[in-house]
């Protein structure tokens, strides 16, 4: 991982893939996701790693949209536990991402499973939006000695205030704050992109967003913004069976956002305005310079009219006409031919 980018560093956009549950609990398909999340050039590729009973009661229904995505009534204990990847999975996940060369992260919802990743010697952990205020847990993840990304929907600046108090408290240093609206998909006029400015000037730490709407337009301007971290949930295919893979990025889709923020990237440059090289190339066919507009004999006091300005590749550029007039001709010139001093 780029380290340097949770340390607020000038390093790009770290570009994460959210893999999720979109792996339908299946071994194969997770390191399908791994494989296409690299070929897509993300930075890294993210899960979601708990143990079903610790987080959630059995009564607890499915939002609407994963009811209206999975097309079942079940409880959302039997969703989570029908899409939950073992231990020995994930270490399975952690070895091929290694071998390919893309960071693995996952988010942990509770202790255990957090344990565990950091066993795994992750480059830093995620916490996901539910656990904004879950102060003890929080304090636990601050403890691991890692960068921390946390996501902040459905939250206020109170509640993520009392979140870094905990993050810190637990001896967190390096935090990452990712703006997020918790709808999936979520509507351009729920994101509020500008909020994500809000928490950089708030909490004074690099931001990010996690982008839950269709297409690539919200992230490439979170990037525009200031964002340090994008986060996108993307699927194998957006039909297959699931609560999430309908709001997330097919494998290409994927592979045109990454490419969208390394163009934006470049076309943002370094801010400080001169010509560029490119400029300076056509700079001699393009600028007006100043020539004689007639006949002028040498010795002649220059008045406004015996010059004018013309694209022309030699002479004086037409910021100096005024300190011009006035002076006196230092030779003989021709009609358009360029005006030097002398």
């Amino acid at each position: 991982m780029k380290a340097e980018l949770i340390q607020g560093k000038d390093s790009g956009c770290f570009i994460i893939a959210e893999a999720g549950v979109n792996h339908n609990g299946r071994l194969d398909l997770a390191l399908k996701l791994c494989e296409e999340a690299k070929k897509a050039g993300a930075d890294a590729v993210k899960f979601q790693t708990y143990i079903t009973e610790r987080i959630i009661t059995r009564t607890v229904e499915q939002a609407e949209y994963q009811k209206n995505n999975t097309g079942e009534n079940a409880s959302q204990y039997e969703m989570l536990k029908s899409l939950e990847l073992s231990f020995s999975d994930f270490r399975k996940v952690k070895e091929y991402c290694d071998q390919l060369g893309i960071a693995f992260l996952s988010t942990a919802d509770e202790e255990e499973s957090l344990d565990f990743l950091v066993s795994l010697r992750i480059p830093c952990i995620k916490i996901g939006s539910g656990d904004i205020g879950n102060l003890r847990f929080l304090r636990y993840a601050g403890g691991k000695g890692l960068p921390v990304i946390l996501s902040t929907g459905m939250s206020t600046l109170s509640d993520i205030d009392l979140s870094l108090n905990a993050l810190r408290a637990g001896g967190a240093e390096n935090i990452t704050l990712l703006h997020c609206t918790t709808s999936y998909p979520c509507r351009y006029a729920d994101v509020n992109l500008r909020a994500m400015v809000t928490l950089r000037d708030a909490f004074h730490l690099p931001v990010g967003y996690s982008d839950h709407t269709l297409g690539n337009i919200v992230s490439v301007s979170a990037v525009a913004l200031g964002a340090r971290v994008i986060e996108k949930h993307f699927t194998l295919d957006k039909e297959m069976k699931g609560p999430d893979h309908k709001a997330s990025a097919s494998p290409e889709e994927l592979k045109s956002l990454v490419d969208d923020i390394r163009n934006i990237e470049q076309a943002l440059g370094d801010g400080r305005k001169e010509p560029t090289e490119t400029e300076r190339g056509i700079m001699p066919v393009v600028v007006k310079r100043i020539v004689a507009k007639q006949l002028i004999p040498e010795g002649k006091i220059l008045s406004a009219e015996d010059i004018c300005v013309k694209r022309n590749d030699k002479g004086l550029e037409a910021k100096y006409t005024e300190l011009l007039i006035g002076t006196r001709a230092g030779k003989e010139y021709l009609p358009d031919e360029p005006i030097e001093l002398v």
